[in-house]
């Protein structure tokens, strides 16, 4: 059976809450052995690193904060908040970026919050993993002032076109591919796309409980997205790219392995 990393787990969301076992149990009967689990906010950075210590040989973490809660970090130093990743020894930096659909959190906090993580993860030599929407011109700007510098890095839940598809990889990026591929009617764009993406450059992740795949049968109980759906949407990559399943499988376990394996 092929192997397969899902690169994005938030697992410290209340849907996991006394049932992770048996989630992770399921994904491992589906092929799904290595797990990134995801930090948002200030308060999962000590959560994903317990999990991490959990689960040690099947984890890796982020630390950091998502664009919507980058208000959390207006009255935070650059030292406090890299005193508090460096304890958490993630094996990347995130989830960072810029979010400008919800705005969640001010534009500016979110630019300050998300160059503030940049900065950090070039003094700790750790990958970042990154988040963007409706924000790209921002965004892009941003990674292009620090290009020089810049870690390994990851686009996650990449849903956009060519022309970002373009920038991303110009700079050596990571395009991480959800179930959102899995949407042939809203997504013809990245559809279209997909064979631009280098198959050393390409991730795969659910984003559970998020983003469950349009095309899944039966739909599973309130719509909550598992790792174990995870060989679903590699087989749709496999079919919209032309390349075998076990090539997918192969390539994408490879590529996170190599992209998670620094630690602080």
């Amino acid at each position: 059976m092929p192997e397969f990393f899902d690169i994005a787990c938030n697992f410290s969301h209340k849907s996991f809450l006394h049932r992770l076992d048996e989630v992770i149990a399921s994904a491992k009967s589906c092929g799904v052995k290595k797990f990134a689990v995801i930090s948002a906010n200030i308060d999962d950075i000590d959560i994903v690193r317990d999990l991490k210590l959990q689960y040690e040989e099947i984890c890796a973490s982020t630390a950091g904060v998502h664009p919507h809660h980058a208000s959390e970090l207006m009255n935070w130093t650059h030292q406090d908040l890299k005193e508090i990743i460096s304890k958490a020894s993630p094996n990347a930096i995130g989830e960072t970026g810029l979010d400008y659909y919800r705005n969640l959190s001010t534009k500016e906090e979110q630019i300050n919050a998300f160059k503030m993580q940049v900065q950090i993860a070039i003094e700790l030599n750790l990958p970042l993993f990154l988040h963007q929407r409706d924000s790209h011109e921002d965004f892009y700007k941003i990674l292009m002032d620090y290009k020089n510098d810049l870690p390994s890095f990851v686009v996650h839940c990449f849903t956009a076109g060519p022309k970002e598809l373009n920038d991303y990889l110009n700079l050596g990026a990571y395009i991480g591919l959800t179930g959102w591929i899995c949407d042939a009617k809203r997504n013809q764009e990245l559809r279209e796309s997909i064979n631009e993406i280098p198959i050393e450059r390409l991730l795969i992740e659910t984003d559970c409980p998020y983003l469950i795949p349009k095309n899944i049968h039966p739909k599973p109980n309130k719509n909550i997205n598992e790792p174990k759906y995870l060989p679903h949407i590699a087989k749709e990559i496999s079919s919209l790219r032309n390349e075998s399943y076990d090539e997918i499988a192969v390539s994408s376990l490879n590529n996170a392995e190599l992209f998670f394996s620094k630690t602080t």
